[in-house]
């Protein structure tokens, strides 16, 4: 019998393609974390209200939620290389808008913060196309038998940013103003188009049929919902994001339970994805082909229990260890769902299976925003952070029950 062919961590960096695209979501994932934290410090500057915090992650989902099927759809019929240059060029539109709003100073706190929410809406409908053009164009890029090692880079580069991202908000808020800090942004998104600009050409999908849009949007989610294990670990993510969103609180946190300012919060917000980081580069050398299910459940559990502890938690470093193994366990779910959405999603529905899944998980994000801000209006800050970790593992639980399929999973059965 041959020996198994030596696993090569590094094999999707040799495509040309590929190194030009993820560069280009680097830096573009870098400008999104920065403006998150600067304008999560601003509204908190202009409200002291942690629900105002909540109503940014609303003000960007309902416009996502709204056009996310389209953009699948769009996907699945359109050049998916133009459709997420053209969201890029609206996202560097809209950091140029909050730049420019950031020298104004008349007006009532209640306009500027209506205006801030308005842009955010704005950017809420170009990242509905952005997402799922990008995810099908990177399946197309990379060769099936790289999907798994795709993904764990995809994940890796993504969350080095998102470690990046918010320090540079917050340290650049803090030590020179909010007028460089979106100067940055601006700076960074447009180098994240550069980049997108020199990406290779990619083929627009063959299969064509008459179907209305209504129908082909339906196609897309009766796919996901056929095929459990798409399925349970969409819910599973969704649900544990949706009630884990003590991100979205971390401005609270900072000011008036760990005391620290605008620089503390870019710490706090870097230290999930820098735990993610970590977590990707040892996926990248030990995929978890092997009972996958089980370590999909088993990283969900964890981040549950983090943000539990990170509740009750008032020491700054004991925090930004907590939020750091959050990190760690919340990308083992990020980096396994990757792998399978592409592994079980044809070409031709790639845009539509992404746009259900950003429904599922993007979404998620700004809607637990959402819900954070409301749990901690309703119960207060540390009980609604509690209920969200609490509800993380019931999810946990009613998942591993009713999807079995997901449970017993293993990618080494997939290749």
């Amino acid at each position: 019998m041959s020996p198994e062919p030596k696993h090569d961590a590094y094999a999707v960096w040799k495509l040309p393609g590929f190194r030009w695209f993820i560069l280009g979501r680097f830096f573009l994932t870098l400008a999104i974390q920065m403006q998150s934290v600067i304008i999560g410090w601003q509204v908190y500057e202009l409200t002291h209200d942690a629900f105002s915090l909540g109503l940014i992650g609303l003000a960007e989902a309902i416009p996502f939620l709204s056009m996310a099927l389209f953009a699948g759809h769009l996907a699945d019929r359109r050049n998916r290389r133009k459709i997420f240059l053209t969201a890029a060029s609206v996202y560097l539109l809209c950091a140029f808008i909050l730049l420019l709003i950031s020298f104004q100073h008349s007006g009532d706190t209640q306009s500027k913060v209506l205006i801030l929410y308005l842009v955010i809406g704005i950017t809420g409908f170009s990242r509905a196309f952005f997402y799922p053009a990008q995810s099908a164009y990177m399946a197309q890029i990379v060769p099936r038998e790289l999907y798994q090692n795709s993904s764990t880079w995809n994940s890796t580069v993504w969350h080095i940013a998102a470690v990046t991202g918010p320090a540079m908000g917050g340290l650049v808020y803090g030590f020179v103003g909010i007028h460089a800090a979106y100067g940055l942004v601006v700076a960074l998104a447009a180098i994240a188009l550069l980049f997108f600009v020199r990406t290779i050409p990619a083929p627009v999908p063959t299969e064509r049929n008459n179907e209305k849009i209504v129908q082909s949007l339906m196609q897309g989610i009766r796919f996901v919902f056929s095929k459990q294990v798409l399925l349970g670990a969409m819910a599973l993510d969704m649900f544990g994001v949706l009630f884990g969103g003590a991100v979205a609180l971390l401005p609270v946190f900072a000011a008036e339970v760990l005391h620290t300012g605008p620089q503390g919060l870019g710490v706090l917000r870097a230290a999930p994805a820098f735990g993610a980081v970590l977590m990707s580069m040892l996926l990248a050398y030990y995929p978890p082909v092997k009972r996958t299910g089980i370590k999909l459940f088993a990283g969900v559990s964890g981040f549950g229990l983090c943000i539990i502890f990170f509740a009750i938690s008032g020491n700054f470093w004991l925090s930004l260890f907590l939020l750091f193994m959050s990190g760690m366990f919340d990308n083992i779910s990020v980096v396994i769902r990757g792998t399978i959405i592409q592994l079980y999603t044809p070409d031709s529905m790639r845009g539509r299976v992404a746009s259900v899944n950003s429904i599922f998980i993007g979404s998620s994000n700004e809607l637990g925003s959402f819900e954070s801000g409301l749990a901690a209006r309703i119960l207060g800050l540390i009980p609604s952070v509690i209920f969200g970790g609490i509800m993380t593992l019931l999810v946990v639980g009613v998942t591993a029950k009713t999807a079995p399929e997901l449970r017993n999973m293993e990618l080494r059965k997939l290749k």
